[in-house]
C-alpha cells in the first residue's frame, strides 16, 4: 500500500468547509480510480490552520496511472469553489510513504 500525503495552509474558520468540499470534489472523483483505497483527514490540535490528507492507494502504479487531465480538471472545479466560498487554501508539503506490514509474533 502506498500513501500520498498531503498538508494544506487554509483559514482556521473555514477549515471545515474546504474539509466538506475535499470530501465532495476530490475524495468523490478519486474513489473512481482504480487502486483507491480511501482517505482519511487529520488535523493537528495546536495548528488549526493545518489540514493533512492521508490517501491510501493500493499500489504506487495505480495512484501515479491517474491522467494528469483529470487530475487538471478536478483541482480547477475544486478551486472554482474555494473561490466562490472565498477560502484561500495552499498546499504547503507533499509526501509518498510505502506501508510496510510485519507478520505479528503469536
Amino acid at each position: 500500500m502506498v500513501i500520498e500525503w498531503l498538508k494544506f495552509d487554509v483559514d482556521p474558520k473555514l477549515r471545515e468547509k474546504f474539509i466538506q468540499q475535499d470530501e465532495k470534489i476530490w475524495t468523490a472523483s478519486l474513489s473512481t480510480f482504480p487502486g483507491f483505497l480511501g482517505k482519511e483527514v487529520w488535523i493537528e490540535p495546536n495548528a488549526p490552520d493545518k489540514v493533512v490528507f492521508a490517501i491510501r492507494w493500493q499500489t504506487r502504479e495505480q495512484w501515479k496511472s491517474v491522467p494528469l487531465k483529470d487530475l487538471v480538471k478536478i483541482e480547477q472545479q475544486f478551486a472554482a469553489v474555494m473561490r466562490e466560498m472565498n477560502i484561500n487554501y495552499k498546499m504547503i508539503a507533499s509526501r509518498e510513504f510505502q506501508i510496510r506490514k510485519f507478520p505479528s509474533k503469536q
